[in-house]
């Protein structure tokens, strides 16, 4: 791989895979909606890098941005790391929180997707795609956050299915708590939390095997992984205790 587009570079894990894949030698395409952000990681970067400004919910700023950057070539891995999260408690239930965080989270994904893979499918290529571990199961106040990142989730599973025997390696990617100026926002304790760093580490680590998903940080996700399995009398109960909800 030796070009990569990054979706969402303009803060947290999208700039620190951006800091670690230059150090890597990879040439890279930065994309985000605010260009002074996009300017700011580009100025860290040990190599030059081209910068894209992009709003996912767009259709025509997609499809416009992806014609300019795959003209020539599509890139070698493309990330789609951008997002949205704001806390949902029961007082402050909206259906425009919930509109905005299925726009970015999940549409967001649709439109790029919808964009990238006719291209992809002809040359070949790594999409990675950033969801969360809040996707596996319902949680206090992320109920507009978690299902926009379920509906992720369900979504990668199902084109990767049709994905299987094609040049398209896609690849889903699943964070616990990943210190950003998101979870900055959070008022409460975040188990197991990591940098930004740590988490472009277990993504450029998860890229180089064969894994579909790609999930961190490793205790968490188990714990995440198996009360998702229990009936619900059992996790609603568990996540309970153990949010304080």
């Amino acid at each position: 791989m030796n070009s990569a587009w990054i979706i969402g570079a303009g803060s947290g894990i999208g700039a620190a895979l951006a800091d670690k894949l230059s150090r890597q030698g990879v040439r890279l395409i930065l994309s985000g909606r605010s260009p002074e952000k996009l300017e700011g990681v580009a100025q860290r970067m040990l190599n030059p890098v081209t910068c894209e400004v992009l709003d996912v919910t767009e259709v025509e700023s997609v499809n416009t941005v992806w014609q300019k950057i795959s003209a020539d070539r599509v890139p070698g891995l493309i990330v789609i790391s951008s997002g949205d999260y704001v806390e949902t408690p029961l007082s402050e239930l909206s259906p425009e929180i919930s509109r905005h965080l299925m726009e970015v989270n999940y549409q967001g994904v649709v439109n790029l997707m919808s964009a990238l893979l006719p291209k992809c499918l002809e040359q070949g290529c790594q999409i990675a795609v950033v969801a969360s571990l809040a996707g596996y199961t319902g949680l206090p106040k992320a109920s507009a956050y978690g299902a926009s990142k379920a509906a992720v989730i369900n979504y990668c599973e199902s084109l990767k299915l049709e994905l299987l025997d094609t040049s398209v390696d896609l690849r889903l990617i699943n964070p616990g708590f990943v210190k950003t100026p998101l979870t900055d926002k959070n008022q409460f304790k975040m188990p197991d939390l990591i940098t930004a760093e740590q988490a472009a580490t277990e993504i450029v680590k998860g890229l180089s095997g064969t894994a579909f998903e790609i999930r961190f940080p490793k205790r968490f996700a188990r714990i995440m992984s198996f009360i998702s399995l229990l009936p619900y009398r059992i996790k609603l109960s568990l996540i309970k205790r153990i949010t304080r909800a």
